[in-house]
């Protein structure tokens, strides 16, 4: 017994938690840190993110890895390992591989299963698994085809701090002390909205009841690399908040990241070979095939098959050319070659002539065909068509004890609970004219899956008696199928009787950008609606967003950009949405009285208003035909309504244009809408009608300015005031507009007699 006893005394310990049972650590070695040297020295710091401190620390776990750390919030810890060969792999893409699996050991559990041990990878594990891949993919270099693993091992979890986004953390540390060549650090927080506060990294029991799931990866300079959250009809400008917020916490955790890698001198390995088409080669392909593909993307009248069995022509009658001038090249680099010309030839039509290969504006959505009730034998089903995907959803209802059961496991290490709501994602390989392997189901399906069930979770009662699955079968496959999942999910669920609170929509927002030779900035860019295949494929980004007229429901964005501004993640989201600026003063005229112009704004061009602000209002049109629409409304009503700046205090010289027995009405410029001069306002004496002080119309007196009524936004003019012995400065006006659709408001002129 002496040995064990003094095993004992040797343990560092501490009680974490309460109640009798104890959980001890112990250092890896004497002292805690590794023999290495300076090179593999602990090294450690906290940061403190949305009030509460975050800590990294290297150099003491795993050290055989290529790059290693461990992140800490409160008592969760997870260690992350990064490793990369250092010869290429055969694939012709980016051979990473990113494992998160949750440990029960982690949570002080013991498995539950037969082997009490840890089996398959569960939908949380790939999922979150996902998330840190899309997070940290854009910033390996170009060409880099060299197996790369990244696995999140969960040390301890406290129950109150959600592991996953340590774990994103951690990659980002473990690549960026690495030898690994790769163009980070990112940071990673997770965003709720609790009684409309904004809280960074919530816990369990705060993100229970917020109204936001919303995880954000940024990358250094305020850029954002990945999105992806989970709302409850989340109103726009709340949303845009929410991710600054979330963007500017992630900086914090940048600094910190940064901080390590210059204490530690890492120093990045030279690869044997970046995988990129040679110079000279892309020049032939260029010269061979650019005309012939011009020819292709040029015309509209192509679809998806015909498009791509005519591109593949020009390639494969390319490629022979090529091998024939370039016998020793790779076939890598013959193939790389057509695809950089047919790359660049696609987005200058897109950034130089606003040209799309299907004859599409940038904003247009594509033909949609809906039908419901296709099966009379199935509890609900919905068959949803854009332009060329189509989607086949079914409803069915079972009892409440087919719900999905969560193990304690995933409960303790997760927080996953029972659901008795859930969407099925099937994409079968004849969707794309393809042949594959059928069953099982990849990670690619679950991801899309679980984006379209978060669309249409917020719009289910929480009380529906019974359990509810909807499976999505994508029969035809032209871009943003998971979109469509959502749209015909919830034509399904309304076809199926169900209760929603809202019906729901998504659509996918491509990105083409232009970037600087110089410093790899983005000089310019055009934000597509609703992609297709190609257009993601040769795109910059995969902006999926769902929401009913409320609000947003769900939201992913995958990017192949190393980080792109905030501002175009802001116009991605308002990319349907238009912001008119109205002057308090013209609040009235533009609302009308009991709101009957913004009523009949909506009811004859279907768009959706929302104030933002006293003098901001955001308008929403499912089309552009309806935001032109929208646009000419409002310019009719408020064709009248011009105004200039004024200044406080000021003297101008106004007209009269009409009397009344309450006062004259006046303009300060012709074509300002008149205003009430009261009598209470014309003179010291006091007088029941303009005509007691001879005014007439078309006379000219000196009035001054005293701003706008907080309450209504009328114009508050004195003349009494000007019979006193004061000083004044009589200013003389220009015309310029007052109501601004989708811009700033332009400023005004003025000028001092």
């Amino acid at each position: 017994m002496a040995a064990p006893s003094c095993r004992r005394a040797a343990l560092r310990g501490c009680a974490i938690g309460g109640g009798a049972a104890a959980r001890w650590r112990r250092p890896l070695l004497p002292g805690g840190c590794g023999p290495r040297g300076a090179a593999g020295a602990c090294r450690a710091l906290a940061v403190e993110v949305g009030g509460r401190k975050m800590e990294l620390s290297s150099g003491k776990l795993a050290r055989f890895a290529d790059g290693s750390a461990v992140v800490q919030l409160g008592d969760t810890a997870v260690m992350v390992t990064a490793v990369s060969k250092t010869k290429p792999s055969a694939s012709q893409f980016m051979p990473l591989v990113v494992d998160y699996r949750q440990k029960a050991a982690a949570a002080g559990r013991i498995p539950t299963n037969y082997l009490r041990r840890e089996l398959g990878s569960t939908d949380k594990e790939i999922l979150t698994s996902r998330v840190i891949d899309r997070s940290i993919r854009p910033l390996f270099p170009a060409g880099y085809f060299y197996d790369t693993q990244i696995l999140c091992n969960l040390l301890a979890v406290d129950g109150v701090n959600d592991p996953d986004i340590l774990a994103i953390n951690g990659a980002s540390a473990a690549l960026a002390l690495s030898d690994i060549p790769w163009n980070g650090p990112i940071g990673a927080v997770r965003v709720g909205l609790v009684d409309g506060e904004t809280i960074i990294n919530p816990t369990r029991k705060q993100l229970s009841s917020s109204a936001l799931n919303l995880v954000v990866a940024g990358a250094p300079q305020n850029q954002v690399v990945m999105l992806e959250a989970t709302a409850e009809n989340i109103l726009q400008q709340d949303f845009c908040h929410a991710i600054k917020v979330g963007v500017k916490q992630t900086q914090h955790i940048i600094q910190g990241i940064q901080q390590l890698v210059k204490e530690q001198g890492v120093v990045k390995r030279t690869v044997q070979k970046l995988y990129v088409a040679p110079e000279e080669i892309v020049e032939c392909a260029n010269k061979l095939a650019s005309n012939k593909i011009y020819a292709v993307f040029t015309d509209s009248g192509h679809d998806k098959i015909s498009r791509d069995e005519a591109i593949n022509k020009i390639r494969l009658e390319t490629e022979e050319q090529l091998k024939e001038k370039f016998p020793e090249a790779e076939p890598y680099e013959i193939i790389e070659a057509f695809n950089v010309v047919s790359k660049d030839i696609f987005r200058n039509l897109v950034l130089n002539e606003y040209r799309r290969c299907d004859g599409r504006d940038l904003t247009s959505l594509r033909d949609i065909k809906c039908e419901v009730d296709m099966f009379k034998m199935l509890h609900g089903s919905a068959l949803f068509q854009r332009g060329q995907t189509q989607v086949l959803c079914t409803v069915t209802f079972d009892s409440i004890e087919s719900s999905v059961k969560s193990d304690v496991i995933s409960t303790a290490v997760s927080g996953i609970k029972d659901k008795n709501f859930m969407l099925h994602y099937e994409f079968p390989p004849y969707a794309t004219n393809e042949i594959g392997k059928v069953g099982g189901m990849n990670r690619r399906e679950l991801g899309h899956g679980a984006l379209a069930e978060r669309a249409l979770k917020p719009v289910i009662p929480e009380d529906f008696p019974f359990t509810i699955r909807v499976t999505s079968e994508v029969l035809e496959s032209n871009g943003s199928s998971s979109m469509a999942s959502a749209c015909g999910g919830s034509l399904a669920l309304m076809d199926a009787g169900v209760p929603v609170s809202s019906a729901v929509a998504g659509v996918a927002i491509g990105l083409i950008t232009k970037c600087s030779l110089e410093n790899g900035g983005i000089e310019d860019y055009r934000l597509l609606t609703d992609i297709l295949g190609i257009e993601d494929y040769y795109g910059d980004m995969d902006f999926k967003m769902a929401g009913t007229n409320k609000g947003i429901t769900a939201l992913q964005v995958d990017l192949k950009l190393p980080g792109i501004p905030i501002k175009i993640v802001m116009e991605a989201i308002q990319q349907a949405t238009e912001t008119i600026h109205v002057p308090l003063s013209k609040r009235l005229r533009f609302v009308g009285p009991g709101a009957y112009n913004l009523k009949k704004l909506q009811a004859q061009t279907g768009v959706t208003v929302s104030q933002l602000d006293e003098e901001t209002y955001s308008v929403f049109a499912p089309t552009p035909i309806a935001m032109h629409e929208a646009r000419e409304f409002i310019r009719d009503i408020c064709k009248d309504d011009q105004e200039v700046n004024l200044e406080f205090g000021a003297v101008y010289t106004a007209t009269i244009t009409e009397i009344r027995d309450s006062g004259v009405m006046v303009k300060l410029y012709p074509n300002m809408t008149p205003v009430l001069l009261h009598n209470s306002q014309l003179d010291q004496r006091k007088i029941k009608h303009p005509s007691a002080l001879g005014l007439e119309v078309g006379q000219e007196i000196q009035v001054k300015y005293f701003g706008r009524d907080p309450t209504d936004g009328r114009m508050r003019l004195s003349r009494k005031i000007l019979q006193s012995p004061a000083t004044t400065v009589l200013k003389t006006l220009t015309d310029k507009n007052s109501i601004v659709l989708g811009g700033t408001i332009p400023q005004s002129s003025t000028s001092s007699q």
